[in-house]
């Protein structure tokens, strides 16, 4: 039995960061791990084979030497790996093996497939439903049988022909020096036919161009920046070859009153001076409506007061961060003139206050000493 493909052993595109390769392994080693899965030698198996990908992709000499040539890149019985190939024992070394993995066509003839390309899409959503989770429908480019030929790429009332160059096997042997490789044929790029008159709305290819529909899940707790995977959803491949994948790139849009930080939020909340001084009860906002905070007497500018679950949950468990509101001590304007009274009549009696009232004015007043001095 011929060994998957790594990064399809793993769930990551052949683009994927050594980040998400990692990630990817860890979350895979720790669903299969036989400590979490004893006396079930599938899960052991899977275990062995998310192992060894990670092992290959995880080393860039060996994941370079992978991405070129498959799995007889990284084979020690074919002489690979990633000191490069050796033992050739004096003979022609045959590259064809390689280029069957590549390529997938064999000594059979079988006509060479490729797996879809990746699609990404990017996704703007308010913190709310970040915050919430929310399910959301998008339209992406897609590929359907041309309803003219369906499927053929070739004329009505014509057919394809076997191609003459690679005789309908998609790739033709090329003898460079002491070396025998096979590639893809240039005349039929790898299909193994010759369509001499194409459908005229596909133009040969079988397929046209079209858009469908996608239903995605954003979960609750999801930031900004993050990818969400949709296996399958990509580009179709070709000759029965697997379809790419879909990475839906989320975009949360800026609060007009929140920011956030992780699963915590943070807004600034003003306060007039006597609410200040006195202390009292105010309304804050949150992402699931108004609460009530009580705000301790001689509070000053600065000051944060949590709201204790009032951030945004984690995506990956039930933990739910916190909401922080950071006082302002708000001067009032446009005073009425007896509002204006008021004040003067406060300051006048203000005057010879204690400093242990005025603590800000006090340390102020210290360090412009302790400077002259």
């Amino acid at each position: 039995m011929s060994e998957r493909d790594f990064y399809e052993v793993l769930g990551v595109s052949r683009s994927a960061s050594d980040d998400e390769i990692k990630k990817a392994y860890r979350k895979l080693a720790m669903k299969y791990h036989p400590d979490r899965n004893p006396d079930n030698p599938e899960a052991e198996a899977k275990f062995k084979e998310v192992q060894k990908a990670y092992d290959i992709l995880s080393d860039a000499q060996k994941k370079a030497a992978y991405d070129q040539y498959g799995h007889a890149g990284v084979d020690p019985n074919m002489g690979g790996g990633a000191g490069g190939f050796g033992g050739f024992g004096g003979g022609a070394f045959d590259f064809g093996d390689i280029f069957s993995q590549m390529f997938g066509a064999g000594a059979g003839g079988r006509q060479p497939n490729f797996q879809g390309a990746d699609l990404q899409y990017s996704m703007e959503i308010s913190l709310e439903e970040a915050a919430r989770g929310v399910k959301k429908t998008i339209t992406i480019p897609a590929h359907e049988e041309c309803d003219i030929c369906h499927g053929s790429g070739a004329k009505p009332g014509t057919s394809a022909s076997v191609c003459g160059t690679c005789g309908g096997s998609g790739t033709v042997h090329v003898r460079q020096a002491i070396f025998h490789m096979q590639q893809t044929c240039p005349t039929c790029h790898g299909s193994g036919k010759q369509i001499k008159d194409p459908c005229v709305k596909c133009h040969g290819a079988g397929q046209v161009k079209t858009r469908k529909t996608v239903d995605v899940s954003i979960p609750a707790g999801i930031d900004d920046g993050q990818r969400i995977r949709l296996s399958g959803e990509g580009e179709p491949g070709s000759n029965g070859a697997p379809a790419g994948d879909l990475y839906v790139l989320v975009r949360v849009r800026p609060h007009g009153v929140f920011e956030r930080d992780g699963m915590d939020l943070h807004c600034e909340l003003p306060i007039s001076f006597t609410v200040a001084a006195l202390g009292g009860e105010v309304e804050v906002p949150t992402l699931e409506g108004r609460v009530k905070l009580n705000i301790p007497k001689e509070t000053q500018t600065g000051r944060r007061m949590r709201v204790r679950g009032k951030g945004v949950k984690s995506v990956r468990s039930a933990a739910v961060g916190d909401l922080y509101c950071h006082v302002v001590v708000e001067t009032p304007v446009n005073l009425t003139e007896r509002q204006k009274e008021l004040l003067e009549e406060f300051e006048k009696i203000s005057t010879g206050l204690d400093r242990a009232q005025t603590p800000r004015q006090k340390s102020f007043m210290d360090k412009l000493r302790d400077l002259f001095e």
